[in-house]
């Protein structure tokens, strides 16, 4: 039984491992491919879920001066280019400023249009409600991606290989 488990926590580690080489790299790039292909749409009349309701929400925010049409368009180009940032691996602090700036937008719909993005404010979210928070997710994995900027890195290590001693280990919380 006990080479049944040590056989399972090597092929786990081996996992854990090949995760921590290879996630980041993977999260950057399905980002930017999520990034890519939404604002690709965005140069499709009408192939856009939210099309319309990015029109809006940015002459909105502009008190009208940006027209829904421009201002779509102008998204495209943005997303486009954050996602061929993101995919390419280049100008990545630069993406992900322009990242977190769409973001920032994507979110004011929930505000500036409850009834479009709630049945029931604010537990009950519309489709249109579900697309906009489903870039939380997207936000935390910029956040992550982020982290790597100048070095960070994901580290395959249980905590007793972390550090030399228990009471001083800085690689899990203290217990209280």
């Amino acid at each position: 039984m006990e080479s049944i488990v040590r056989a399972y926590e090597q092929g786990e580690q081996r996992v854990v491992r090949w995760m921590a080489a290879n996630g980041i790299l993977l999260l950057r790039v399905s980002l930017g491919m999520v990034f890519l292909w939404f604002g690709a749409l965005k140069f499709l009349p009408a192939y856009s879920p939210a099309e319309e309701l990015a029109g809006a929400t940015i002459a909105r925010l502009t008190f009208g001066l940006v027209e829904p049409g421009p201002a779509v368009g102008l998204l495209a180009v943005w997303e486009t280019a954050i996602g061929l940032a993101l995919v390419l691996g280049v100008h990545l602090r630069l993406a992900l400023g322009l990242l977190f700036l769409q973001m920032a937008g994507t979110l004011t719909p929930l505000v500036l249009f409850p009834s479009l993005t709630f049945t029931k404010f604010p537990f009950a979210p519309t489709m249109e409600g579900q697309y906009i928070l489903k870039n939380l997710v997207l936000i935390s994995a910029a956040i992550v991606i982020g982290a790597t900027m100048r070095g960070g890195k994901l580290v395959a290590r249980p905590p007793a290989e972390c550090c030399g001693s228990e009471s001083t280990c800085s690689c899990k919380p203290a217990l209280a």
